[in-house]
């Protein structure tokens, strides 16, 4: 059986509409996994439909950084950084992915800060809740690019491993663009973290 966030081809578009945000102007599409019942968003600039190096934001959910600005992660900063990015070019796509906690849910996400305020790093606090360092899949991602036309991508992104796996699901990635964050006292051990044991590429 799928975990509950795992998506696959079956993804479709359920709805549409405009949305103007504080960093421009939008369309906003939602999607459907049918099997699963669970969603996820675009956010789309400009005309990307059979258009190739399109800058892709791929961003999974992450209520206590995207909502309530957690300086204990970099989700928040990658996401507000990625949406400047993308309003300052003619297109660009946002993917939005109900992957909360790297893919474990709130309340085990807010269980790992529990063992990460006793001293834990990120990574050992999900193995010790007998998860992996990253639950997260990018199956669902590459049938929403599908959908939208994309051509080809240039990912915002830290990660390698979410490169490798688009391009395993058949998205052509045509080149990273780095996603840089401040280094804080609040986050430094967490980017650390990431850097060392789960070997994204983090420039502070």
């Amino acid at each position: 059986m799928k975990p509950d966030h795992e998506c696959g081809d079956d993804l479709v578009m359920v709805q549409s509409a405009r949305l103007p945000t504080a960093y421009g102007r939008f369309a906003v599409h939602a999607f459907l996994c049918p099997e699963t019942r669970v969603e996820h968003i675009a956010l789309v600039r400009g005309r990307v439909r059979g258009v190739r190096d399109v800058p892709v934001r791929v961003h999974s959910k992450c209520v206590t950084g995207d909502v309530f600005g957690s300086a204990r992660c970099d989700c928040g900063a990658q996401l507000n950084r990625a949406l400047r990015m993308i309003a300052r070019r003619p297109r660009g796509v946002l993917l939005y992915l109900s992957q909360e906690g790297r893919g474990i849910g709130i309340a085990n996400k807010i269980a790992a800060y529990h063992l990460q305020d006793r001293g834990i790093d990120t990574v050992s606090a999900n193995e010790l809740l007998g998860f992996p360092p990253d639950s997260r899949e990018y199956r669902c991602a590459a049938a929403m690019l599908r959908a939208l036309g994309v051509g080809s991508v240039e990912l915002m992104t830290n990660n390698p491993e979410k490169i490798r796996e688009l391009q395993l699901h058949g998205v052509r990635v045509s080149r990273r663009i780095p996603m840089v964050v401040r280094e804080t006292a609040a986050n430094r051990r967490y980017l650390r973290t990431k850097t060392t044991k789960m070997g994204h590429l983090i420039r502070t």
